[in-house]
């Protein structure tokens, strides 16, 4: 690993990171509140320390794949170091533990967070709506960096990383194939990056016209595309009880769950794409199928049918399965049948290249598969029989890749799980804090479910989670590689 190409591009990155912090500054000075100085403060020091950084070692930018991974894990932990700042500084958040976790949270696009209770934080009587506006506003806005990816932000606005950025763009990718809508990396992040855009200012718009007023509506499109699940409510979206809000929440979450790559070729003509695309029909399927089970479960439960149910039943299952997290109803209050649909939507998650979390529909899809062909293959021993979607031929070290990160990712979830409930927290509270933070879930069950907080989880609890946020945002193998002995060598 090259040290003095790492150093870098980190520079670079932390410089970039400081300079985004004049939006929070204006918004801090328009609404003369006492954040001010913890952005000014921040800023200094993300430029301070990046910027000689970046120039004392930018002559040196060539990248091999190990380069690669290790600047892709350290530039998310990076991030949300910086992101951090503005939390501690201002004193909205004044213990690093809580400030890191939030942060982190935050960029990974979780919505995990510890605001809201008024034991640990006494001087934000109103929790999240104690907040001042700059602070709001960044904490929407390093979940709206993280959605995309940050290294995918970095190669899109600058030209630095020259035939790097393949490795770095492979090693952020979200799903079992990287999928590159142009030969070059720096015009499929720039592609990725405009539409991606182009969704966020729609919905701003939207909400805008349904009532919500424009700062709130910038901040919820922040934190929707992304599927982060952050919002400037305590309540989250039910503090809105608006149904044309709560629709527009739940297409572009929807929009959110959905491969770039098929947006874009849509955008540019080709709207069958969505319906060519078997993984698409699966995540419609699943969508509308969870939906009538829950809804009906609701009807069962209290011998009535109304729309309001329905709308809650959508929202959720929506904002669980692309993991964003914002909630209208407290679900644990449902039937003990949803509660467990809700739990295995967790594991599950939006497709592959979309901004959600999860180990994604595509793996499940082969996962499933390839037991299906494995228990056909002990009738068939000699058999060659290919794994395929729709026309779509898979190979082997995808099919092997996707093994293995399903193994992974249900050992780690086991061993949070145990971890935690030897911090003395009940099975449904470990259980659930573990499947939420490595899927990017947000909500999880028990003492922290959808109408609760992180606040009172021990600081050992919000370190290991926010690691495990780190391995579900990076899809494990990307931080894990990093432990290897063969990456030592």
């Amino acid at each position: 690993m090259k040290l003095r190409t790492l150093l870098n591009i980190l520079g670079a990155l932390l410089s970039i990171l400081g300079t985004t912090m004049v939006v929070p500054i204006f918004i801090s000075l328009g609404y003369g509140e006492s954040d001010l100085n913890g952005f000014l403060v921040s800023a200094l020091v993300c430029i301070g320390v990046g910027f000689p950084v970046w120039l004392f070692t930018r002559y040196s930018r060539t990248l091999t794949n190990r380069d690669g991974f290790a600047i892709v894990t350290f530039s998310w932990i990076i991030t949300a170091i910086a992101g951090a700042l503005p939390f501690y500084f201002s004193g909205a958040i004044p213990d690093i533990t809580d400030a890191f976790f939030e942060s982190m949270s935050g960029v990974t696009t979780t919505g995990a967070s510890i605001l809201g209770n008024p034991t640990t934080l006494p001087h934000l009587e109103n929790g999240i709506e104690s907040l001042p506006h700059g602070i709001l506003f960044w904490r929407s806005f390093i979940q709206w960096i993280g959605g995309m990816g940050i290294v995918v932000f970095y190669i899109a606005i600058l030209p630095l990383l020259g035939v790097g950025g393949v490795q770095l763009f492979k090693a952020e990718a979200l799903g079992p194939v990287a999928d590159k809508i142009t030969p070059r990396v720096r015009e499929t992040a720039k592609y990725l990056w405009m539409v991606y855009f182009g969704f966020t200012l729609a919905e701003t718009i939207l909400l805008a016209v349904g009532g919500m007023d424009w700062f709130d509506a910038v901040c919820h499109s922040f934190t929707t595309m992304p599927t982060g699940g952050f919002s400037t409510k305590n309540a989250s979206i039910a503090y809105y009880g608006n149904s044309y809000i709560h629709y527009i929440m739940i297409l572009f979450m929807f929009f959110a769950g959905i491969n770039f790559t098929l947006h874009f070729r849509a955008i540019t003509g080709d709207v069958t794409s969505y319906f060519k695309d078997r993984e698409f029909l699966y995540y419609l399927g699943i969508t509308l199928c969870i939906t009538l089970c829950i809804s009906l479960g609701l009807y069962v439960q209290g011998n009535s049918w109304s729309h309001h149910h329905f709308r809650d039943s959508l929202f959720q299952t929506v904002s669980i399965l692309t993991t964003t997290g914002y909630v209208t109803a407290d679900y644990e209050l449902w039937p003990y049948f949803a509660q467990f649909i809700i739990l295995l939507l967790m594991f599950v998650g939006g497709m592959g290249g979309s901004t959600g979390g999860g180990m994604k529909i595509i793996r499940v899809i082969l996962i499933l598969k390839y037991i299906a062909i494995e228990t056909r293959q002990m009738l068939h021993a000699k058999a060659i029989i290919p794994i395929r979607i729709g026309s779509r031929y898979i190979p082997g070290d995808v099919i092997r890749n996707t093994v293995g990160f399903f193994l992974f990712y249900i050992f780690i979830f086991a061993a949070t799980s145990l971890i935690l409930s030897a911090m003395d927290l009940d099975l449904s509270s470990a259980t659930g804090l573990a499947a939420s933070a490595i899927g990017n879930i947000g909500p999880a069950f028990g003492d922290f479910g959808p109408t609760e907080n992180y606040a009172m989880l021990p600081d050992i609890g919000k370190w290991l989670l926010s690691f495990c946020m780190l391995l579900g945002r990076l899809e494990i193998f990307t931080v894990m590689v990093l432990f290897s002995r063969t990456f030592r060598d």
